[in-house]
């Protein structure tokens, strides 16, 4: 960004147009962090905030001296990168690489690339995810559209982040009423399927208590990339038969997998909404909030413990929600401004209406800032810098941009 930056204002000089809501109350927000952090004398929680906001609206600056073609450029990128890390998670599972894959809770491997934890990974490839199948519908007969998509769609399955999921859901449902429920749906029903049948030939390789089977989850990988890259080139009849065939099977797969309990056993752990975890250090975040409501502690400054049903202690460092961590370390004087933002960034998408974006681009991108909300909202995603980054890419890709403003006003003889 450091280098980025420098590019767009030469090419595009800082107009009035850049000082709108969002750089505003973004400062305003930063400036309560450093106040916060004076008054706490903690400093680098503080600084990282502070860098992480000025990252967002540096984004903003960039993406919006681009163009339509540089836009889709940069989304086809990101897709790809994100198929890249959704590869690696898989890989993670398949063959219990430590570093790509995390044991959780001794029970389940599940995918993380390099993001330091699954619910991370599935914060970036569920947004991608979105995005992809977007770029999909907008072109329904790119064969590398399709795999990229689907590829992304098994990186989220790894993770079996049920936030994940959730997220996915919502993002899902925003896509299909901003493009269509019935092309959304018809064009993502196939790299869906694909995706669920090779996530199901995970199953063995995520249990904790069985032996990784690389040779099956491998050739329900290739299997289902067949599947999702060979529909976009057959007839509407024939893909339906061809998700229709990957269903039964998926379906057979799912039954042989019952009766050897390992199904059984990731239902168990994740089949459900309990989370101590989350639980316990929201009881006492709240509990914190009531001591200190209109200040907070101070970023970073937090620590949450509590007794567990069993009579031990636990220990967290972050709320597994970021708006209820901002109330904790800001306040409700920092939650006003994360509104405020909120509310800013919702008008910037807003404008963007305007510009003629490239098929796909700004219906993926707003699809993937719904999921990013929601997912927020059960993990401490903001911590993690590549994340909020993301989200400052996807609020470019479907704002408004210099070129348009400028030509705008050539029009109106400003």
């Amino acid at each position: 960004m450091a280098v980025a930056l420098p590019v767009a204002l030469r090419a595009h000089p800082w107009t009035r147009a850049d000082l709108g809501p969002v750089p505003v109350v973004a400062t305003a927000l930063a400036v309560w962090v450093l106040v916060r952090a004076v008054g706490a004398d903690r400093y680098p929680e503080a600084v990282a905030a502070v860098v992480t906001l000025g990252c967002l609206v540096a984004v903003l600056v960039v993406v919006r001296r681009t163009g339509p073609a540089e836009r889709e450029s940069a989304a086809g990128t990101l897709v790809a990168v994100g198929a890249l890390v959704a590869v690696t998670a898989w890989v993670g599972v398949a063959w219990r690489v430590p570093r790509f894959a995390v044991l959780v809770d001794y029970q389940l491997w599940r995918g993380a690339s390099t993001l330091t934890y699954p619910n991370a990974a599935a914060a970036l490839l569920v947004p991608l995810a979105l995005l992809a199948i977007m770029l999909l519908v907008a072109r329904p007969r790119s064969v590398l559209r399709a795999l990229t998509a689907y590829l992304l769609l098994v990186g989220v399955g790894t993770t079996l982040s049920r936030a994940g999921f959730l997220a996915l859901l919502a993002g899902f449902v925003v896509l299909a009423l901003v493009a269509g429920v019935r092309a959304t749906v018809w064009h993502a029903l196939p790299p869906l399927v694909a995706a669920a049948a090779a996530v199901g030939a995970l199953v063995p390789s995520f249990s904790a208590t069985a032996a990784p089977q690389p040779l099956l989850a491998g050739l329900g990988l290739l299997a289902g990339g067949a599947v999702a890259t060979g529909a976009v080139l057959l007839p509407a009849r024939a893909r339906a038969l061809a998700v229709g065939a990957v269903l039964v099977v998926a379906g057979a797969l799912a039954a042989s997998q019952l009766r050897s309990g390992l199904l059984h056993e990731v239902w168990r752990s994740r089949g459900n909404l309990n989370s101590g975890g989350r639980t316990g250090a929201l009881h006492v975040a709240f509990e914190m909030v009531a001591r200190q409501p209109l200040t907070g502690t101070g970023v970073g400054l937090a620590r949450f413990l509590w007794t567990t049903p069993d009579g031990r202690g636990a220990v967290a460092l972050y709320v597994h929600n970021e708006y209820v961590q901002t109330l904790v370390d800001l306040g409700a004087i920092g939650l006003v401004l994360l509104l405020g933002l909120a509310v800013a960034i919702a008008a910037y998408l807003y404008q963007g209406r305007r510009y003629p974006h490239r098929p796909g681009i700004r219906a993926g991108a707003l699809a993937a800032l719904t999921a990013f909300a929601v997912h927020s909202g059960f993990d401490f995603l903001w911590h993690i810098a590549v994340l909020p980054l993301a989200a400052g890419l996807f609020i470019g890709l479907a704002g408004p941009a210099i070129r348009e403003e400028v030509t705008n006003q050539e029009e109106k003889g400003e």
